[in-house]
């Protein structure tokens, strides 16, 4: 607790809020901040962007949700897991939705459809912990802390390819899009990339210092971003050599998540990186500059 108290008195809490309008105001001053329904019973564990209008969530409640930020409500709502749900994401066109949990099983929910899963994928033997859509939503690729990563017929259900390797305790996964290729970070320290055609592991960055806790794919398939539980971020070029590019050091504690930001006409690429030190963080992609 003592060690954790002088960690924290070194953290300058600086925040922003952003009124309903979409204006900045200083945090502590008076504005009509626009109050949001709960869209869970209980702590919400996973989101993600469905539209730049409603986003998907995933709760300890077992649910998952569409909520509208327009709104400030939730939409629908999908009941079927049996325990937390652990990851949530949409197919490119956002018609569907996948989530998974800790029961160790994933569904796919029609945002349009009944509420109950359209299609179900059990087989992994603990808490799946990480999801992947193809880009044509044809196929999902699963990850989970049994070290196992498999491939899925979105239609059918059926299991189309199962890899296995040791102390492979995923933590995350993305498709390249445009390719048929799936990164995926690991707590063995490592960033994979899997051809998932074969399901085979066509490439593995060097092993870093500590756990990799999540990996972002640019949206030009250029990119790989990965955060680390040794408080940075790093940047790979999946093109040629697929070497690190630069990495992004100023948290002070675990880094949770990454993930490219959308580019503007008149924004430098940017990146973004979440940290246990209570802290978001963008930087510039290229020079790493804060």
């Amino acid at each position: 607790w003592r060690a954790m108290g002088k960690l924290q008195s070194k953290i300058s809490f600086h925040t922003t809020k952003y009124r309903a309008e979409g204006s900045v105001g200083q945090a502590g001053s008076e504005g009509p901040w626009q109050c949001h329904s709960p869209a869970h019973r209980d702590a919400v564990t996973a989101v993600a962007a469905l539209t730049p209008d409603l986003c998907v969530s995933g709760g300890r409640d077992k649910s998952v949700a569409v909520s509208s930020w327009r709104a400030g409500a939730a939409l629908r709502r999908f009941v079927g897991h049996q325990r937390e749900v652990t990851k949530v994401t949409p197919a490119l066109d956002s018609s569907r939705v996948f989530s998974a949990s800790r029961d160790k099983t994933v569904m796919m929910w029609e945002l349009h459809g009944a509420s109950g899963p359209s299609q179900h994928f059990p087989g992994h033997e603990l808490v799946v912990t990480g999801l992947a859509v193809s880009p044509d939503a044809s196929q999902l690729c699963t990850g989970s802390r049994d070290n196992t990563v498999c491939k899925w017929d979105t239609e059918t259900g059926e299991c189309l390819g199962r890899a296995v390797i040791s102390r492979n305790l995923v933590t995350h996964l993305c498709w390249v899009p445009g390719e048929p290729y799936v990164i995926q970070t690991s707590e063995d320290k490592t960033t994979r990339v899997w051809d998932s055609r074969e399901l085979q592991v066509a490439h593995t960055f060097p092993a870093k210092q500590h756990i990799q806790t999540c990996c972002d794919v640019s949206q030009d398939g250029r990119y790989c971003l990965s955060s680390s539980q040794g408080g940075e971020a790093t940047l790979w070029d999946l093109r040629q050599t697929r070497r690190r590019v630069c990495e992004y050091r100023g948290h002070l504690q675990g880094t949770t998540a990454c993930v490219f930001l959308p580019r503007g006409p008149a924004l430098a690429p940017s990146v973004a990186t979440s940290s246990s030190d209570s802290t978001v963080k963008v930087w510039h992609r290229d020079t790493a500059g804060r």
